[in-house]
């Protein structure tokens, strides 16, 4: 509901002050501007918020991060030897070249630079692509939709804490970026890169993962050929996919005992072989073994990083589900899990390896002590399953994100869990990953073409998040420029040398995520431009105040009994709507509402902060603007009908609106009497009239309340525009195919706004529009 910083008072009165001081004050004489029609001010602030609590409840939630987070990176050992010695290993010190790769590559990417500095940049405990692009959004405006306003920083979550430091080198860089067009698309391009990549990840992580789980029955079978084990991989991934819709709150509780089982197992089996078969290679923590690898390799050892590569993928998860546990809770978990038990994975098949340099291909279950192979084929496949699991839920997350933020369309968000809301399922795009990973699987067959293709997909996220963070650093922590500089320096070219690596290998299935990439980057690309139109389109059309007036006096003797609610994104001003309906339905309901809804740049908004009303002049006349606001991460209309919220948050306005005038009144008064002994006529008369005024106010504002409730009861009706978009006249070949085909062709298969608010069909009128863009 409102709270007194939410509620945003009439066209024409100004907020009323704490203190009133040296003057005669009267409700009517305070004027101010109306903020939804202004842009927004300078936003100062950052705030770090993290969930945070007792060492137990941290502990708890470090191990609940097991079975989420690491799924992915956790079964990388299946499969990176092999996809990094393709042709075979041509000499025995190679093995200690790679190993100190991975020890190396583990240690900078996944500890140093994610757990140590990019969960840092969580945006109120939220992580991923889309909070890193947000958090800059909300310091400098470069967001290309003109939505902000003034009330928008006293949003408890909004607000950012920024040292006063380095002040000037962030200035330069945020008055570059705001004034730069180039720079707020270029932005957004790599925002909406950085999810399509992701997003990518959520079909290639089940495929490699189970096809490489599977692969192990052959060590056991000798006669299964390779297409049965890629027919069990498809039969698992359908499954897979066919329970989603259960949520993962369903099978959660069992996923991190399982992967701490699947640590457990690979740091021992990895212990066992380093004891058994060669314990030198601890040597390889010298990086001298690395240019050696280099100079001996040269070309394919380069080439050979697409296949080291695939020891950190899953990194980003780290900082993508950041905001369902605690920063603290997986440092703990990373650093005393999950590293450990890697680092022994891949030394102890180093170590296997330098014994048997021809079993590279399987090197993991090859590797397996003979009584320890069966559980550990179970518990690889268990393990897969979950690391699949937690890339598809990611992908629904991030999609959810997208879509609050206007850059993807309208689909069905399904809440799983009454217990973690962040746990979506979308019926569509589960669809959709389903038949891309069938397909990817029974096309590719083998992990090592999925690993080329892979590798692009994790290292292009690496390589932006660290690019944002960059942006980050200067604006916003305000970071040393010395240290800025080592960041570059060391984790930014370590990056740039493993994407060069990894797009080498484009034609040998490198190719895949780039064009999955640019096929979802063309879908968000368009339905943003199109919704960017339309917002400019109902801006330049808004109606004004005067232009109100003059619609509610010719239509004041034709009021309907009942609430009219009229939805649209417009923020600044009356949608163009509301003229189209009164010329061809020239009769109003007794309570006019505008629900504005809009995404901040957030990641959660409170309940009790979400809506802002102002009234419409005159008061008579029942009218009022509600702005509904909702961060990337809330659940639209879950939890109470939207309607209801929306009634309950209008009355608390209205008792706060007249609370207001007579507080005013009241310190006017106060003010009065402090300046004089209050024995003159004049001055007792000036009480008696403002009593009476505030009485007066009172029942105004008793009857204000009294013809909403009654409006309600009698029954609301929402008013949702069915706009037509078209092209306008004389627009070029290219505008004309992105909105009359291809958004159109979104729009008319996807939801609509009653969808997704859950408006009545009963309740529900749809005014037609046609815009011109």
């Amino acid at each position: 509901m409102s709270s007194p910083e939410n509620v945003l008072q009439d066209d024409n009165t100004e907020e009323i002050p704490q203190k009133l001081q040296g003057k005669k004050l009267s409700w009517n004489k305070l004027r101010r501007n109306d903020s939804l029609d202004m842009e927004s001010g300078k936003f100062n602030g950052h705030h770090h918020s993290s969930k945070s609590g007792h060492w137990s409840l941290i502990l708890n939630l470090a191990f609940q991060s097991i079975g989420v987070v690491y799924g992915d990176i956790g079964t990388s050992p299946l499969y990176v030897y092999a996809s990094t010695f393709t042709d075979g290993i041509k000499h025995n010190d190679d093995i200690l070249g790679v190993l100190s790769l991975i020890f190396y590559t583990i240690t900078l990417i996944p500890l140093v630079k994610y757990v140590f500095i990019v969960l840092r940049a969580n945006d109120n405990g939220d992580g991923g692509t889309f909070a890193i692009y947000s958090l800059i959004c909300r310091y400098a405006k470069v967001s290309l939709t003109p939505s902000q306003e003034v009330e928008d920083r006293e949003v408890s979550t909004f607000r950012l804490e920024l040292p006063n430091n380095r002040m000037e080198r962030a200035s330069r860089l945020k008055t570059k970026l705001e004034n730069s067009i180039f720079a707020k698309f270029f932005l957004l391009f790599a925002t909406m890169l950085g999810t399509s990549m992701v997003i990518g990840d959520g079909v290639l992580t089940p495929c490699i993962s189970v096809l490489s789980a599977v692969g192990g029955i052959k060590e056991a079978k000798k006669s299964i050929s390779a297409d049965t084990v890629v027919w069990v991989s498809v039969a698992i991934l359908v499954l897979l996919f066919m329970v989603q819709r259960f949520g993962t709150d369903k099978v959660g509780y069992s996923f991190a005992p399982i992967i701490c089982v699947w640590f457990l197992f690979i740091a021992g089996i990895g212990v066992y072989n380093f004891i058994k078969f060669d314990p030198l290679v601890v040597k390889a923590v010298n990086p001298k073994y690395i240019v050696d690898y280099f100079k001996r390799n040269k070309k394919q050892a380069w080439i050979s990083l697409g296949g080291v590569v695939l020891a950190i993928t899953g990194t980003e998860a780290l900082f993508a589900d950041v905001g369902h546990f605690t920063v603290r809770s997986i440092q703990i978990s990373m650093c005393s899990v999950t590293y450990p038990a890697l680092v022994l994975a891949y030394t102890g098949q180093a170590s296997f390896l330098r014994k048997h340099n021809d079993l590279v291909s399987d090197t993991f279950y090859k590797s397996i002590p003979g009584h320890l192979y069966w559980p550990t084929f179970v518990v690889a496949i268990l393990a897969s399953i979950i690391a699949s699991q937690a890339m598809i839920s990611g992908t629904f997350s991030i999609i959810q994100q997208s879509l609050s933020l206007g850059c993807f369309p309208r689909v069905k968000i399904v809440h799983t869990s009454t217990k973690y809301e962040g746990q979506v399922y979308i019926p569509e795009i589960n669809y959709l990953l389903m038949m891309a990973c069938i397909f990817v699987t029974i096309g590719f067959k083998t992990t090592t073409k999925i690993g080329n293709a892979y590798g692009i997909a994790v290292v292009f996220v690496m390589t932006l998040t660290s690019a944002f963070l960059v942006l980050v650093m200067i604006m916003i922590w305000k970071t040393h420029i010395v240290l800025i500089i080592l960041y570059v320096v060391i984790i930014g070219s370590v990056e740039l040398v493993y994407l060069s690596s990894v797009l080498y290998k484009f034609d040998q299935g490198g190719y895949l995520p780039i064009a999955f990439a640019l096929f979802l980057m063309s879908v968000m690309y368009i339905w943003n431009y199109v919704h960017r139109k339309k917002y400019y389109f109902e801006l330049d059309h808004k109606i004004s105040p005067d232009k109100v007036k003059e619609i509610m006096m010719e239509n004041n003797s034709y009021r309907l009994p009942g609430l009219a609610i009229f939805y649209s994104e417009l923020v600044h001003g009356i949608p163009p709507i509301f003229k189209h309906y009164v010329a061809n339905v020239p009769a109003l309901h007794s309570v006019l509402v505008f629900v504005s809804i809009k995404s901040l740049p957030i990641s959660k908004v409170p309940i009790e902060e979400r809506f802002l009303f102002r009234r419409v002049q005159p008061n008579d006349f029942h009218v009022y603007r509600c702005v509904v606001r909702y961060g990337y991460t809330d659940i639209r209309n879950e939890q109470e009908p939207f309607e209801k919220l929306l009634v309950e948050g209008l009355q608390v306005f209205i008792r706060e609106y007249y609370m207001g005038m007579a507080h005013a009144l009241d310190l006017a008064e106060k003010d009065c009497e402090a300046k004089d002994d209050g024995s003159t006529r004049e001055n007792v008369d000036d009480q008696i009239a403002k009593q009476v005024e505030i009485e007066k106010e009172e029942e105004i504002m008793d009857r204000d309340i009294d013809v909403l409730e009654k409006a309600w009861k009698c029954g609301a009706v929402h008013f949702v525009g069915e706009h037509e978009v078209v092209a306008s006249k004389g627009a070029s070949i290219v505008k004309r195919i992105m909105i009359d085909y291809a958004y159109n062709f979104l729009k008319k298969n996807l939801r609509q706004i009653n969808q997704v608010f859950d408006i009545p069909q009963k309740r529900m009128l749809k005014v037609g529009m046609t815009y011109e863009l």
